[in-house]
């Protein structure tokens, strides 16, 4: 099943953290959760902190510790393809946090929303008998349509509302390459 994913994060520095995850499974179930940070975790930015809302004190007073989320993360998704719009970021949080609980690194993949909206046009053209080779340029405006909505769009900055944006926007591909079709 797919799942979109997405981190708020300490900072975007180097020894930056996860703070806070969120996924949507394409069958509508959420998860959401604050991580209480590691001992070792320490790298703090007011900015960061300014735009997605949760401070520290707030981590440590309703997250949930790290190792708890971390673990929840993989029973519940590692059968999955988890989906994230900035992916080498919130990779780096994933492995993180999954280093960090003693897990490994790579217990769980993400991959590219780009990639699932590709796949969802294509199956969208082939579901309408197209070779989806012979329609390309239809293809990359389609795509290039989603990509832009998805900038326009001001991000929650806070995880679970931000991998919702991502669902919706993969869901509407196929009514989008059908209107594509009918006015081309």
């Amino acid at each position: 099943m797919i799942v979109f994913l997405d981190f708020e994060a300490s900072s975007l520095g180097k020894r930056g953290f996860p703070v806070e995850v969120g996924w949507i499974f394409e069958d509508g179930r959420t998860e959401n959760h604050l991580i209480r940070p590691a001992p070792e975790w320490d790298e703090w930015s007011d900015e960061a902190e300014a735009i997605h809302g949760l401070s520290r004190e707030r981590l440590a007073r309703e997250g949930e510790p790290h190792d708890a989320v971390a673990r929840r993360m993989v029973k519940v998704l590692a059968d999955h393809d988890l989906y994230a719009s900035a992916p080498s970021w919130d990779g780096q949080w994933l492995s993180r946090l999954l280093r960090a609980a003693g897990l490994p690194r790579h217990a769980l993949r993400l991959r590219d929303t780009e990639e699932a909206r590709r796949d969802a046009a294509l199956t969208a053209l082939r579901a309408a008998g197209l070779d989806p080779a012979a329609h390309d340029p239809l293809l990359a405006e389609v795509l290039e349509a989603v990509a832009r909505e998805g900038r326009a769009a001001n991000p929650a900055h806070r995880a679970v509302e931000d991998a919702r944006r991502e669902m919706d926007l993969w869901r509407g591909i196929p009514a989008r390459v059908a209107r594509a079709l009918r006015a081309g």
